[in-house]
């Protein structure tokens, strides 16, 4: 999709088609009332009739309408206009890109960015219309044989803004915009892709491909002899139980001074997770090929960054592994060793993505880090706690907690922070070892985080628990590209844009 801002009288526009907003009761945006009295009251006509009562994303294409240039009209409802909002907004850009692309109008001028949103501005404005323009076109095709093709499909929007003192800013915002909505969608493909493609190798040939866009980026791929040196006895643990090797993946980009500490992104990769010996249930398992939308995300982030070309030292660390059961699988009651040193007593195999992550977390203490940040679809307890709008975020720094928590807000890509006392820690106590795997029933999205703050003491560190927002169920079943542009605002506030 190519996406242009241009400024103009909206009934000027040369367009196979015209994007316009209206609001209940008849109201009319204002792009809709300059059209409307370029066509002496058409519009108005149309709504008194009850054609488009004006709901959130409701839609009625107009033909020949006089005194506009355009060849259609499209209208799109936004609701009540003193409740127009960033959910309406957002609503109402995916409405007109759907039904866009499946009337065979190949290119149209969008004014819906134009339409004020309370604490949002024009920037904002235009690069969520180009996020939610291709989420919203957004199909994974890659294992069908045949592909339906739409027969002319959406391939140019035009966003409109008011002035030519805008199209600077403006295009700056769809740059942002487009290499955040491409991030998302390779977080997207990989988490779609089943897990007998996407295995750690495949992960680790992703992040390859994306060194090979930039210099400024390497990667580097560690197999599990080189993890077995390091004594990263509780990452290979999830891993021993697969015949799919397992893989630390790093990916360093460097577009800031040398002398700038990077942030470190670490992505939970489990690439099929099936609970180990501690089984899951049948029901919903084909799922567990999106325990991996951490590591995606990481990749996805990435990928917008050197996209975008920050002026940031970013790190990206994936610990890649299926979880499966095996005459050599881990076995509840197993004691292993971290890197860390300390011991970990397994209680249930299928809190593996902690222990993954844990041998992860001491190895990003080796890049001395400004923050470390890890990513994880870690627990069904937030899914429980937080549904599917928000991440649980714990910290053990305030204000790293307070970057995140405002990154979202502003992307759109919200996270909820909940408590990591140290009166939770004792839940983890262990007769045998150092402490075990899991904390009981209760806070159970507390104490994962709990587990890994113990490998985290020597840097600033963030945990965001994406179990609820990285895939959607149901008719809509798929991989959602979160938390992709939370991460990316993160950077983007770093790199000082």
């Amino acid at each position: 999709m190519k996406f242009t801002v241009k400024s103009g009288n909206p009934e000027k526009q040369r367009s196979a088609c015209l994007v316009l907003g209206v609001f209940e009761n008849r109201r009319l945006s204002a792009p809709a009332r300059s059209v409307d009295k370029a066509s002496h009251g058409f519009i108005g006509g149309v709504l008194r009739r009850g054609d488009l009562p004006g709901q959130p994303g409701q839609t009625l294409l107009l033909h020949n309408v006089p005194g506009v240039l355009a060849d259609r009209v499209l209208l799109v409802g936004c609701g009540k206009e003193r409740e127009f909002d960033e959910t309406k907004f957002q609503t109402a850009v995916s409405a007109a890109a759907r039904y866009l692309n499946d009337t065979g109008a190949t290119e149209a001028v969008n004014c819906l960015t134009e339409l004020p949103i309370k604490g949002r501005d024009l920037y904002w404005n235009l690069r969520q219309a180009v996020i939610a323009t291709e989420d919203a076109l957004y199909r994974f095709e890659q294992c069908k044989s045949e592909v339906q093709k739409v027969r002319k499909p959406l391939k140019r929007m035009t966003l409109s803004v008011p002035s030519r003192r805008n199209l600077d800013h403006g295009e700056a915002a769809v740059r942002e915009g487009t290499a955040i909505a491409a991030g998302m969608n390779l977080a997207k493909d990989l988490g779609n892709l089943p897990g007998n493609i996407c295995t750690p190798t495949y992960l680790a040939d992703t992040a390859r491909e994306l060194a090979r866009k930039s210099r400024k980026a390497k990667v580097t791929v560690l197999d599990e002899k080189a993890m077995e040196k390091l004594g990263m006895g509780a990452l290979l643990s999830v891993a021993r139980g697969s015949r799919e090797p397992a893989r630390l993946i790093t990916l360093e980009y460097r577009g800031g001074r040398k002398d700038r500490k990077p942030v470190v992104l670490v992505g939970k990769g489990v690439t099929f997770d099936s609970g180990g010996i501690s089984l899951k249930p049948g029901q919903s398992m084909d799922e567990m090929k999106f325990d991996m939308c951490g590591a995606a995300s990481v990749l996805g982030t990435l990928r917008t960054v050197i996209e975008l070309e920050l002026p940031i030292n970013v790190v990206g660390i994936i610990p890649a592994t299926e979880n499966l059961p095996d005459g050599q699988a881990t076995k509840p009651g197993d004691i292993v060793t971290s890197m860390s040193g300390q011991t970990i007593e397994i209680l249930n195999t299928d809190a593996e993505g902690r222990l993954i992550l844990c041998d992860a977390l001491t190895y990003a203490g080796r890049y001395e880090p400004d923050a470390v940040i890890d990513i994880a679809t870690l627990t069904g307890a937030c899914v429980i706690a937080l549904g599917s709008h928000a991440a649980g975020l714990l910290t053990n720094h305030a204000p790293l907690g307070n970057e995140l928590l405002n990154a979202g807000r502003a992307a759109r890509d919200r996270a909820w922070e909940l408590p990591l006392w140290d009166d939770y820690q004792q839940q983890l106590e262990s007769n045998f070892a150092d402490m075990q795997n899991i904390g009981g029933r209760e806070a159970g999205t507390i104490t994962a985080a709990c587990f890994l703050s113990r490998f985290t003491r020597d840097y600033r560190w963030a945990h965001l628990d994406i179990a609820g927002v990285a895939w959607k169920q149901g008719k809509e079943k798929g991989a959602t590209g979160r938390p992709v542009p939370l991460l990316t605002q993160y950077l983007l506030h770093k790199a000082g844009h």
